[in-house]
């Protein structure tokens, strides 16, 4: 179906939103009356921009507070829409938004509503404009999509008809099913829109919270599927309004928004992408770093060996078990050096996880191979991480390993470790991009988000995960665009024996986070331990947590760069991250080096 975007989702001028829209592959836009009054440009101009874009002014908007008035206020209501109209027609766009009166001059009164709607619709039609009438869930007398379609169908004014909006329906808790007995002719526009759930006033909700579909905790898939039952043929357009998004480039923010519309309508059946291959495992983290020697102590007392030297390029695989971690020696990009720049994924289809990235607006990254090179292919996450799709010893796929060459060092016997989980830091304004993204491209099941207390700030977390827990990823950003918390990323690995682990690593020399004994003291009052075992998590700064299917232990190592390793054990199917530890972490890490992480 034809795609659209009301330009107040996007940030910028006209102009450079509406070029964001033609780059991300939009068809048309819904113009913003602000946006036309703040722009230098003629409404001869812009229908000319637009043409010259390829895109389409599929609605102008909005007016508002034209219905159920006394008759001196609704004169002054047609002179405002008879001037209005007259710009539509310069402009080139034959339907204006009418919302559903807020006005404290409007009376509940259905029938005036319908007369005044007719009459304006005369007028309209008299231009070669529909009006497409649409109930905000905070209006005054008609606040629900049902209420809008009986007011409209008594008018009965072939140049009215309804908008849809799927915010304004779902805030109220409506049930969608009845669109479906709303002729499809009559719905003259859909407005798309999702939001997370919260409970707090609807209009602030709706001013500051919406997001693309599929980044909320609304059913937008099943209201699509209720219009177009209806027989609903006109675009998909989002209408978003979100803080976040006025202060975010327009162009990473179309192309989230364009994504956010393509796997809506996989969702709802409209369209068939390359199917997802979601990934079986990690096959590496990739560590970039100016000075490789501090990462390569703290991996050697986690016992990992330097088991493979990259052929052409100064990388080395360091190796648990099956825990992998590639250390690049390369120049540093921010004083805090190394980072957390790469992750192989283990993909049962490298190939077909790079064509469905590719429809999905991800391109794969252009890499510099020399002759003999494996070909991987690699796409960029939201926050530039580099995901590889890759395969490791499987017949008939090319090896990544193969680029590599044995050092002849091998890893400690018996060690069955493996990447539990990788936590990625998300630029302030990308967490909802970042979580669509996992979600669409790589066939990942976002959970919950959680708010973490850190001692200067506050931090989102949001885990993104494969069915059987084999790939766990935690986004997590902090509260503001200034919010430094959000910088740290972590690599957690996991043993069947985190007590032992840790008493390998610290005999080795290697650094574990020092934690307050007032933490072990609480768990003494919330659990129950057998003799030892509470003083040993003590001594070693182990953090503890049991949630309905098992237990979880951890334990963390100071920070190098931007990067710091967990050692996890998880026992009888626990499920979670050790959230409620989060907090005492956070602040541990603090008093360590006045480190902010994430």
């Amino acid at each position: 179906m034809r795609t659209s975007i009301a330009t107040v989702s996007l940030s910028g001028s006209l102009t450079e939103k509406l070029t964001a829209a033609s780059l991300a592959g939009f068809d048309g836009v819904e113009i913003f009356e602000n946006d036309l009054l703040a722009s230098p440009l003629t409404p001869e101009e812009i229908r000319a921009r637009c043409a010259d874009l390829g895109l389409t002014i599929d609605l102008y908007q909005p007016m508002r507070d034209v219905e159920a008035l006394l008759e001196d206020e609704f004169a002054r209501a047609l002179r405002r829409a008879r001037h209005k109209f007259g710009l539509m027609r310069r402009l080139g766009a034959d339907t204006v938004l009418v919302c559903s009166s807020v006005s404290p001059h409007a009376v509940d009164d259905d029938a005036l509503a319908a007369e005044q709607l007719s009459r304006l619709a005369d007028l309209a039609e008299d231009h070669g404009v529909r009006v497409a009438y649409e109930a905000l869930a905070w209006g005054r007398h008609i606040s629900t999509y049902d209420h809008a379609w009986r007011v409209v169908e008594s008018a009965g004014h072939p140049a009215l008809g309804t908008c849809l909006d799927s915010f304004h329906i779902l805030s109220r808790g409506s049930d969608p099913k009845g669109i479906e007995d709303i002729p499809g002719e009559k719905i003259f526009f859909l407005q798309l829109a999702d939001a997370p759930l919260l409970a707090m006033d609807v209009l602030q909700w709706s001013r500051h919270y919406r997001c693309f579909p599929g980044q909320g905790g609304f059913d937008v898939a099943g209201l699509l599927r209720h219009v177009l039952r209806a027989g609903y043929d006109g675009p998909l357009s989002l209408e978003v309004f979100n803080d976040v998004f006025r202060q975010s480039e327009a162009g990473p923010t179309a192309v989230d928004a364009q994504r956010s519309l393509l796997t809506l309508q996989e969702t709802a059946g409209l369209a068939a992408p390359p199917a997802p291959a979601p990934p079986t495992g990690v096959a590496f983290a990739e560590l970039v770093t100016p000075d490789a020697a501090p990462v390569s102590a703290v991996l050697g007392a986690l016992g990992f060996a330097r088991t493979a030297r990259h052929r052409g390029k100064p990388v080395d695989l360091w190796q648990r078990g099956d825990a992998r971690v590639l250390v690049n020696t390369g120049p540093a990009e921010r004083r805090d050096g190394t980072r957390l720049a790469a992750v192989g994924l283990e993909s049962p289809d490298p190939a077909g996880a790079a064509r469905r990235a590719e429809a999905l607006l991800a391109p794969v990254l252009p890499r510099r191979r020399a002759p003999g090179d494996a070909p991987l292919e690699a796409v960029a996450a939201p926050d530039g991480t580099e995901l590889f799709f890759c395969a490791t010893e499987r017949p008939g796929l090319p090896d990544w390993r193969a680029d590599f060459e044995d050092t002849g060092a091998h890893a400690e016997a018996g060690a069955a470790w493996r990447v539990d989980h990788l936590s990625l830091a998300q630029p302030w304004h990308q967490f909802d991009e970042a979580a669509l993204f996992h979600r669409g491209v790589l066939g990942l099941r976002p959970q919950e988000s959680v708010d973490v207390a850190d001692p200067y700030g506050l931090l989102r977390s949001r885990a993104v995960t494969t069915d059987d827990g084999g790939v766990r990823i935690v986004l997590t950003v902090g509260a503001a665009p200034t919010d430094d918390t959000a910088h740290a990323q972590h690599i957690a690995l996991a043993t069947d024996d985190v007590v032992a682990a840790a008493r390998r690593f610290r005999a080795a020399g290697g650094p574990l986070l020092p934690i307050p004994g007032n933490y072990h003291d609480d768990l003494a009052a919330r659990f129950e331990f057998a003799d030892g075992e509470l003083e040993t998590y003590r001594e070693l700064g182990i953090l503890y947590d049991r949630d309905a299917h098992g237990t979880f232990r951890h334990c963390y190592t100071h920070t190098v760069g931007r990067v710091f390793f967990e050692l996890v054990q998880r026992d009888g199917g626990y499920r979670g991250y050790g959230a409620a530890n989060a907090p005492v972490r956070l602040a541990a890490q603090h008093a360590v080096r006045g480190f902010t992480g994430g």
